[in-house]
């Protein structure tokens, strides 16, 4: 499934729920799915900056695919990096840096979250491009 596509999948589902308390709690329950973190990742430079809440992401590509872990201190934001996760983990590097992540407008989260939560949903997604961005340049290096 694409990048479209999963996005799709995220706005139907969401969707279905017609308060933002329901949405919440299926945030929230989405953040508690994501696999276990590893140990090994808890460190500074997998933080991402300009979240409030600490938030960890961990990527790395193979076959100019990306793949990507995460984990969030809280529940809301772990939620939100689920969905993140949902839409550009295991998807091609240029898919990743081309696609913009208009599920956050159209689920209307820019609205509904606060300053702080929508700048760490905004530094979650520019740091999963940065990473897209230099696996690309790596890969083209090397060929």
């Amino acid at each position: 499934m694409n990048i479209q596509d999963k996005q799709e999948k995220i706005i139907d589902e969401f969707n279905q729920y017609k308060d933002w308390e329901t949405k919440y709690k299926a945030l929230i329950k989405k953040g508690k799915d994501l696999p276990e973190f590893p140990d090994a990742y808890y460190e500074e430079k997998y933080l991402i900056k300009g979240c409030q809440s600490k938030v960890w992401l961990y990527a790395f590509n193979e076959g100019n695919k990306m793949h990507i872990i995460g984990d969030s201190d809280a529940m809301i934001v772990k939620g939100l990096l689920a969905l993140i996760l949902e839409v550009y983990n295991d998807q091609p590097l240029e898919s990743i840096m081309q696609m913009e992540p208009k599920f956050v407008t159209d689920l209307g989260l820019n609205v509904h979250l606060s300053q702080s939560r929508s700048n760490g949903l905004a530094a979650m997604i520019k740091q999963i491009k940065l990473y897209a961005m230099a696996f690309y340049t790596q890969n083209q290096a090397k060929h």
